[in-house]
């Protein structure tokens, strides 16, 4: 079965996939020639998650699934949250993102943080929704060259790497995204 997923971030769409049964592939924006972004205007992960899988639903009628993520830090009041792709401006780039929460946290001993995934899954005509939550911690300087967004300055719980010193098999093991997505197979798979 093909699934849509509404994202042009192929480092997404390569973690999904790695987890996803073999029955299931997964096409990015990209592979059905769509190149615009979707707008992310919402107040909440949720609703930029609903938002961007009913979008792609409405232009293609395809099965597909949107995911938005946020870094939630208990110090910032939650911040960069829903925020977090654009937290240091509109062109996305992680290292200022991750330098501005860095710089922001200075002088914090509170360094707890979750990051949250919602996934809608939009699969003949119905809508479903899955959380995946990981908690850990902030740390004051990036480790790691793998992952992408935050990854390198974010330790889950129980571990002493961040998500950037793992390899994406071990990181699925604690990632929220992998957590969110377990709840969307399990539906696929009783389809």
């Amino acid at each position: 079965m093909k699934l849509i997923f509404a994202t042009h971030n192929s480092n997404k769409a390569l973690e999904i996939q790695k987890l996803l049964p073999e029955v299931f592939h997964v096409l990015t924006l990209g592979d059905i020639d769509f190149h615009e972004e979707i707008p992310e205007n919402e107040l909440t992960i949720e609703g930029n998650s609903a938002f961007k899988s009913q979008f792609i639903f409405n232009k293609f009628n395809l099965n597909c699934f949107a995911d938005d993520t946020g870094l939630e830090i208990e110090a910032l009041d939650g911040r960069p949250g829903v925020h977090s792709a654009r937290y240091s401006g509109e062109d996305r780039n992680p290292d200022a993102n991750m330098n501005r929460v860095l710089e922001e946290l200075n002088g914090f001993d509170n360094r707890n943080a979750r990051f949250k995934t919602v996934i809608t899954l939009i699969i003949n005509g119905e809508q479903h929704i899955f959380e995946g939550i990981v908690n850990g911690r902030i740390i004051d300087e990036k480790r790691g060259t793998n992952g992408f967004g935050y990854d390198p300055i974010f330790i889950p719980e129980n571990e002493t790497r961040t998500f950037a010193e793992m390899e994406l098999t071990e990181k699925n093991q604690f990632s929220h995204r992998a957590r969110a997505l377990e709840k969307m197979i399990d539906l696929l798979m009783r389809q």
